[in-house]
């Protein structure tokens, strides 16, 4: 079909499913330790959506013009048996991509699985190539060399197209900005520079913190040269090819330069709530109506109906207006 557009004319066409509200690691723009602590109530297993609820959700968000689906966390690769999962939406009629993000700690052991279930693309949080500063900012005991290692089990297991995500901070990561291009160019993957984002409620945001994406593109430009490319008008990254030939760069600069216009996302919570804004805290529970009985036509007019009633723009009304909403934290949505 034709597909379902929003108050603004937007359309639905990318669906990012949320499989766990857990996480191995505690980052501080994420789940910081002091409130995601030992004590923390994660959801319960039965308020979790099952693998054939995702798929099922999954087919009828395709029906209304989804043809992307990516799994987010928490941590994904903590959801046990994932590939199964995986394997199941690639099924999925209609769909033309499917990728995963991940902070990468247990890619070693499931890419090869992954891949084989017929996941597309991979995504992997990369926000520092020091041991001792990688510990400090994911507050993990897992070693950096782990995450590099499991990126290298990715490529040899056949994924072509490993993006890395770098969320930069002022004060924090700024340094280490040309040390992490060439990392990426020099292994043949894209890296996609992050402003920081006032997601959530607990991050500590603050807009001093936030280097502007153009900033961080002029650094990169002053050792590589860089030529633009054409972007599709939904895409969240400004991308720029490296001249030489050594692959892309991207920034998504979602506080600097806004581009809900071109926002075509939903997002779906780990227990099932259908969010139309990564900072929309009211959400539609999918999961008392998948376990009512409602068909799938009836699933699909009520997905439609949300989505056309979708006036959301944040980023772009971003003021001291805003300040006081309720957001959902970054690791309930996942990104």
């Amino acid at each position: 079909m034709d597909g379902i557009r929003d108050t603004l004319g937007r359309p639905l066409r990318a669906l990012r499913i949320s499989v766990t509200d857990r996480c191995n690691f505690r980052c501080r723009y994420c789940m910081p330790a002091e409130v995601f602590g030992p004590d923390h109530a994660f959801l319960p297993k039965d308020q979790v959506l099952t693998f054939e609820e995702i798929t099922r959700l999954a087919q009828v968000f395709a029906s209304l013009g989804v043809t992307k689906l990516r799994l987010t966390g928490g941590e994904p690769l903590l959801r046990k048996d994932l590939p199964l999962l995986v394997a199941e939406l690639a099924k999925t009629p209609g769909l033309q991509d499917l990728a995963l993000t991940t902070n990468g700690a247990l890619l070693a052991e499931l890419a090869e699985p992954l891949r084989k279930a017929r996941l597309h693309r991979l995504t992997v949080s990369l926000d520092t190539l020091d041991a001792d500063r990688f510990r400090a900012l994911c507050d993990t005991e897992v070693p950096l060399a782990k995450i590099l290692n499991g990126l290298e089990v990715a490529r040899d297991a056949g994924f072509k197209c490993i993006k890395l995500n770098c969320v930069v901070q002022r004060g924090v990561n700024d340094g280490e900005v040309e040390a992490l291009a060439a990392f990426a160019r020099e292994r043949g993957l894209t890296l996609r520079f992050i402003e920081f984002m006032d997601v959530g409620t607990t991050n500590g945001w603050k807009l001093d913190a936030v280097v502007p994406g153009q900033e961080l593109r002029q650094r990169i430009a002053a050792r590589w040269s860089l030529t633009p490319v054409q972007s599709e008008a939904d895409a969240v990254a400004r991308t720029w090819r490296y001249e030489d030939g050594a692959g892309e760069v991207g920034f998504i600069n979602s506080v600097t330069a806004p581009f809900c216009s071109g926002c075509d996302r939903a997002r779906l919570s780990a227990e099932g709530r259908l969010h139309t804004c990564l900072f929309g805290a009211e959400g539609l529970d999918l999961r008392g109506a998948l376990r009512s009985g409602m068909s799938d036509g009836d699933l699909a007019a009520l997905v439609a109906a949300r989505w056309k009633r979708r006036d959301d723009r944040y980023s772009e009304l971003r003021s001291a207006s805003t300040a006081g909403l309720k957001k959902p934290e970054m690791s309930y949505l996942g990104g």
